[in-house]
């Protein structure tokens, strides 16, 4: 990667952990799917997530990801065109994967250094977490 491409990749990310960091947890508002969406679309890509307060549960999450044709979020985000990689391979601003206690995975933003930006159920809102135990990652390529 170029040094332009990693400074626009680092800018988005800052951009999305201003954004997010500490702001709590709401299905349909503030997810891990709103997280990366805002994400990807400050990379240039077009995400189409229901409307804001259109579900409010994991059980309403699910069946608006199942109406788009998906059955889990790794699969939405294979549909976007993202190249999956090793989770050892992801940097500033890759998709990461980790396990969580729903069918969707918890997903984050890389930030580097180990740690990535997401969503913990001890953590008061979206935090810079310590990266253990990702099964997913995808690689993000910054659009034109």
């Amino acid at each position: 990667m170029t040094d332009h491409v990693m400074v626009r990749r680092t800018a988005a990310t800052q951009a999305t952990l201003d954004e997010f960091v500490g702001k709590p947890f709401r299905w349909g508002r503030s997810d891990c799917a709103r997280l990366v969406a805002a994400h990807l679309r400050r990379l240039g890509y077009t995400v189409r997530v229901p409307s804001a307060g259109s579900y409010a549960s994991a059980r309403s999450a699910l069946k608006a990801l199942r109406a788009r044709g998906f059955e889990s979020m790794a699969e939405a985000l294979d549909a976007i065109g993202l190249e999956r990689i090793a989770p050892i391979e992801a940097v500033v601003g890759d998709i990461v994967q980790g396990e969580s206690g729903d069918v969707f995975g918890a997903l984050g933003v890389k930030l580097g250094n180990g740690r990535l930006l997401g969503y913990h159920e001890h953590a008061v809102g979206a935090a810079v977490l310590q990266e253990v135990d990702l099964k997913l990652a995808w690689r993000v390529e910054v659009k034109a």
